[in-house]
């Protein structure tokens, strides 16, 4: 059974999957293949076989029928029925042996192996061979059993399957469009995944749902923005923090040395500076230097505070007085 997605970027890629035909008759089996491995079920009454298709994603329903009675052009039963949640579930009903067996042969889950025919649970071959029908596949799949988290949350696709074999197929086909996907078992389920935007963008590309993928082009162009600001503000924030932080320990040090051995014990380019950084306590290290008697750069000023600060470890050491 096919499970049910309530998130609304979800429901967006599949209202726009639900219309999105393939032109050429492979391509449609393809898509029907999909459908009926991830939501089929084969009933056998003694010598009558039924193929019942079942899902609570009504689009999913209706596009099958649209696909079945354009590409084989049979009769089918629709049903409906509602559980004690007042969740409906619908049904789509092949009752005639000849039809099953047509739909079941055409889509690959039916195979003549050893002039006997048997049936298969993984995905054919010879049905998605073409890069079209691969496409047409990940359409039906993603209906079927797919879901994509908000992207304004963050980046995660995946498709939830009952079979190993089937999750290692679909993954290979994902694959094969140069997309990194990778399986994980959770509880009874497979689940093949994407998690970076890129990738997700690409694989809706793939399956042709242009109008999502804009939309998350556009989520990811706002975020992308909005993560590089903050790395900037953190980043100037960060040098505003360090520069203050220097500052700090500089008017610290020259506090010590004044309180405990007197500025002018030292020398009078070390006592300029000292009562230059005093006096303009929140400038930066290169206006320091241009309010000194004789200019220096940056590093002139670095320089001499750093000597500063060695004679401050010095006293704090108790070495006595330093010229």
């Amino acid at each position: 059974m096919c499970e049910n997605i309530n998130l609304s970027f979800s429901h967006k890629v599949k209202d726009e999957l639900s219309v999105q035909f393939g032109n050429a008759r492979h391509c449609k089996l393809a898509e029907i293949a999909a459908l009926v491995n991830m939501c089929g079920e084969i009933c056998i009454f003694g010598e009558k076989i039924c193929l019942k298709i079942q899902s609570d994603n009504f689009l999913l329903i209706k596009k099958c029928f649209t696909l079945l009675e354009n590409t084989f052009n049979m009769k089918q039963d629709i049903s409906v029925r509602t559980s004690s949640k007042k969740r409906r579930s619908y049904m789509i009903w092949l009752r005639h042996t000849e039809d099953v067996m047509r739909v079941l042969m055409a889509t690959g889950v039916l195979r003549t192996k050893d002039g006997r025919k048997c049936l298969q649970n993984t995905i054919s071959p010879m049905v998605t061979s073409k890069v079209c029908c691969k496409r047409s596949y990940l359409r039906g799949a993603f209906l079927a059993v797919g879901s994509i988290n908000d992207p304004n949350k963050n980046y995660h696709l995946e498709f939830v399957l009952t079979d190993d074999k089937q999750a290692v197929q679909l993954m290979d086909m994902i694959r094969s469009f140069e997309l990194d996907a990778k399986m994980v078992a959770r509880k009874e389920h497979y689940v093949v995944y994407l998690k970076e935007g890129e990738q997700i963008v690409d694989l809706l590309n793939v399956m042709q749902a242009h109008m999502a993928l804009m939309e998350l082009e556009n989520i990811r162009i706002v975020k992308e923005m909005r993560n590089d600001i903050n790395r900037k503000v953190n980043c100037e924030t960060a040098n505003i923090n360090k520069v203050v932080g220097a500052a700090v320990k500089q008017l610290e040090d020259i506090t010590y040395i004044q309180q405990n051995m007197g500025l002018e014990k030292l020398s009078p380019q070390l006592r300029e500076l000292a009562e230059v950084r005093l006096k303009y306590p929140d400038k930066s290290l290169k206006e320091l230097g241009a309010y000194l008697s004789q200019q220096v750069g940056k590093s002139g000023v670095n320089h001499r505070l750093r000597k500063i600060s060695g004679i401050a470890e010095m006293l704090r050491e108790g070495k006595g007085e330093i010229q």
